[in-house]
């Protein structure tokens, strides 16, 4: 049986991609295969990244991609306004529809038996021998608080949804799809014809659009009785640990994050746009959180650019004089 990581990039991530696999190589406890699925087609930098290191493989395969495309590309047809909204907004088709690459990992042609799936802006920082460890005993295993905030992964003000799904499954089953941990084959063709079939009979409306990929896979999910074990709601209280970015109260010590005295298994960079991360390395001092961490892991083989000026923060508004640039078209935003 083997067992990998995925992560899902292309060249605009490829700093964080780098981060990401030095983070793995240094803290996930095992010499795990990792393999990058491409997000799109512009993988030059990737392909480069991927040749240099020896456990790590590329996944461009477009017959595999294809299915799962054709599979999302089905799931929004049944949606009532989906396909129509995007149009509007110069979107041809599935919103992010590479995003949708990540359920490649499902693929019976996909390398890995068992796996765990990483965002790119993502920093591994403890083994993740607790996710294989769980796989052991389910099929689905996710290590996050999104129960939190359902709104980010179904239509809440659908009365479908609760008649569907009892609250007290949402409530505990539904998670972040920047980190899971799962095997191969798990929705196999005709479980996915079944899921579209369901889809179209009137769970489309349960779907969020924000965020595509996300909601599909918690209703592919949820609706085929997988079973989602989230470590957040079983391990000891005592080991538990937050991972978002947004949260402040993490602390650094030797070159890994605690909450409270619990090691993070890894920090998702969410919400923070990859144009900070190619920004701050290419010497501009842009001031995020838990920058130095990022830094530390994405230049572990190679000497760190000087940043440039006072540090600015990523959220500051922006001056007079770039507001005065923008107006008149002669400068961008960041």
């Amino acid at each position: 049986m083997i067992d990998g990581i995925y992560t899902l990039a292309n060249d605009g991530v490829a700093d964080q991609l780098m981060a990401l696999l030095n983070s793995i190589e240094v803290n996930a406890g095992k010499p795990y295969p990792v393999c990058v699925i491409a997000f799109d087609d512009r993988i030059e930098r990737v392909r480069e990244i991927v040749a240099s290191r020896p456990h790590v493989t590329l996944m461009d395969d477009p017959e595999i991609f294809g299915r799962w495309e054709d599979f999302s590309t089905r799931v929004w047809q049944t949606h009532p306004s989906a396909l129509t909204t995007w149009q509007a907004q110069g979107i041809n088709g599935v919103y992010r529809l590479g995003s949708n690459h990540r359920y490649a990992a499902f693929d019976f042609a996909a390398p890995f038996d068992r796996f765990i799936y990483l965002d790119a802006d993502t920093l591994v920082l403890s083994s993740l021998e607790v996710f294989f460890t769980a796989l052991d005993q389910h099929d689905f295993v996710v290590y996050d608080f999104q129960f939190k905030d359902p709104a980010h992964i179904f239509n809440v003000q659908s009365d479908r949804l609760w008649q569907q799904f009892p609250h007290e499954q949402v409530e505990s089953e539904i998670f972040c799809a920047g980190c899971y941990a799962s095997k191969r084959g798990l929705f196999p063709t005709e479980q996915r014809d079944w899921l579209v079939e369901q889809l179209a009979s009137g769970d489309a409306e349960l779907l969020y659009m924000g965020a595509p990929n996300q909601s599909v896979l918690n209703y592919m999910a949820l609706r085929s009785k997988v079973g989602v074990h989230n470590l957040a709601l079983h391990l000891p209280v005592s080991q538990r640990a937050g991972n978002s970015v947004t949260s402040s109260h993490f602390h650094m010590r030797d070159d890994r994050l605690y909450d409270r005295e619990a090691a993070l298994t890894y920090l998702h960079y969410i919400g923070l746009s990859s144009r900070l991360f190619r920004a701050v390395c290419a010497g501009e001092n842009i001031d995020f959180p838990y920058r130095e961490l990022f830094l530390h892991y994405r230049f572990l083989h190679e000497a760190r650019p000087m940043l440039v000026g006072k540090p600015v923060a990523y959220n500051a508004p922006p001056s007079f004089s770039d507001r005065l640039l923008r107006k008149l078209g002669l400068a961008s935003a960041r």
